[in-house]
């Protein structure tokens, strides 16, 4: 039988300016890693056929499914705050989309999968460790209930790419609610295209927000839409100690989805200035600076859709930056009714984001872990604490704001069993920690070995359960397991 892609294309139909038509570059001898069946099934698509040989051949490239309609995406973006007039899909083509067993279009595209006209002189191609890499956390984002896109599946392609060394190549097939940018509003803002952008609005209203399809300012509503997706986005990333490490305008989705996974990271110990990225060495994208920098993006996005608010530039900016004031208070809500489910805190009281603060400062004082601080913490509703007082460099620090802690939940009438449960189920106890993730890539590299990439993305699927079987996973790196720098996929 034949894999059978039921293709619907939506942004192909939109005019040539939008995306260049190119075929994927066949690759030698493809061979599959990893298909993500689930994800498969809910696409409508059939997991055993796409695990056959031929399966491979189009998840790597090689075969253009019938009813694909290939196309590198148009875009520009300001990246680490310099404006770059045309950037583009150099190394991703999206075959199409599909429309899932919700209803929901679903981009999907080929990461790795060839040169395109916006490569830039690159190979288009991408080596096995940022496959592995996007693979792993965009499914522990998934699992952690963050908008995100996802991995269909991973393929090696039996060829080299040259990067500082000789490494493996590899394909990643990435599905998306869409990958528009803010940097594809860019593009055709920088060349004064109107016309584009208003073609570019109707068709991101059309398919993200089709409720605003009759809103009396519909343009306005968009871009108060993609505010209030991004607020509670970052709200989300920090809630898990996510860093994205490369908060270009180009990696911005106007879908509200976190898009392109290069150099992030999880926090190990709570750091709110922590930067992995090798290339942000300013760091523009540290841990604390993300809600500031998403504003920063969405201000971009704002100014280029001016021209379809007013032909009153006057009016037209003070209408945006009505529009863009409300992401403080959006993120602000959204971060601390988070930080109270975290804590445990079943109302809203005064003195809570005070009592919150002083738990963070502490843990940063003290290079207390992130995610087990507060993973113990739900276990402190029940016992003495310990555990948690572990994470601390000076258990006192804890133990004083733990009794404040203890003043404030006895105020709620909920028991400390229905209170732990609460806190375990938002405060996850396994993550992608960067030293798990470069010993995966370490291994399939080197040993073309895939046992541990199997049994971490099998841990991380479950981030909310405990796992005793797997329970070293939950583990912060020794001292000499710290990965202290990542760096970008390209």
């Amino acid at each position: 039988m034949t894999v059978h892609f039921p293709f619907q294309n939506s942004y192909s139909a939109l005019p040539d300016s939008f995306f260049a038509r190119v075929a994927p570059t066949p690759v030698a001898a493809p061979r599959l890693i990893k298909l993500n069946r689930p994800l498969a099934i809910q696409l409508g698509l059939d997991p055993d056929l796409l695990e056959t040989p031929e399966g491979a051949e189009i998840l790597a490239g090689k075969t253009v499914p019938a009813g694909a309609d290939p196309i590198a995406m148009a875009y520009a973006g300001h990246q680490f705050g310099q404006f770059v007039p045309q950037l583009g899909d150099g190394r991703a083509i999206l075959l199409g989309e599909v429309i899932d067993r919700d209803g929901v279009r679903r981009d999907i595209q080929l990461k790795g999968s060839g040169p395109t006209p916006f490569s830039r002189r690159g190979d288009g191609r991408a080596a096995l460790g940022p496959v592995l890499r996007e693979y792993i956390v965009s499914e522990a984002m998934f699992a952690l209930g963050i908008p995100t896109t996802r991995s269909l599946a991973a393929v090696v392609t039996g060829e080299h790419v040259m990067r500082e060394t000789v490494l493996p190549g590899a394909v990643l097939t990435r599905v998306a609610a869409s990958h528009i940018r803010v940097g594809t509003f860019q593009f055709f803002a920088v060349r004064r295209d109107t016309g584009a952008i208003r073609r570019l609005a109707d068709h991101v209203i059309a398919r993200h927000y089709p409720d605003l399809l009759h809103a009396e300012r519909p343009y306005h509503a968009l871009l108060a839409g993609v505010v209030a997706r991004q607020a509670d986005l970052i709200a989300r990333w920090l809630l898990v100690g996510f860093i994205h490490g490369v908060m270009n305008t180009d990696n911005s989705s106007i879908s509200g989805e976190t898009i392109d996974y290069g150099p992030c990271a999880f926090m190990d110990a709570y750091n709110p200035a922590q930067v992995f990225s090798s290339i942000d060495e300013m760091g523009r994208y540290a841990y604390a600076n993300q809600p500031r920098i998403a504003l920063w993006n969405l201000t971009r996005l704002a100014e280029c859709l001016l021209p379809l608010f007013s032909d009153d530039q006057e009016k037209a900016v003070a209408e945006a930056q009505d529009i863009l004031g409300a992401f403080a208070e959006t993120f602000s809500n959204a971060y601390q009714a988070g930080l109270r489910k975290k804590v445990g805190l079943f109302t809203e009281r005064d003195g809570d984001e005070a009592l919150i603060q002083d738990l963070l400062d502490a843990m940063a004082k003290n290079q207390a872990d992130f995610t087990l601080t507060f993973r113990k913490l739900g276990d402190a509703a029940r016992d003495d604490g310990a555990d948690v007082r572990a994470q601390f460099i000076e258990p006192a620090a804890f133990d004083e704001w733990a009794g404040r802690w203890r003043e404030r939940i006895a105020m709620e009438r909920q028991t400390a069993a229905e209170r732990q449960a609460a806190m375990h189920a938002v405060n996850p106890i396994f993550i992608p920690r960067n030293h798990r993730v470069e010993a995966v890539i370490q291994a399939a590299v080197n040993n073309d070995d895939y046992a541990p990439f199997e049994e971490l993305v099998k841990v991380l699927a479950k981030p909310f359960a405990d796992q005793p079987d797997y329970a070293a996973y939950a583990d912060p790196p020794l001292p000499d397991q710290r990965v202290l720098q990542t760096f970008c996929g390209t």
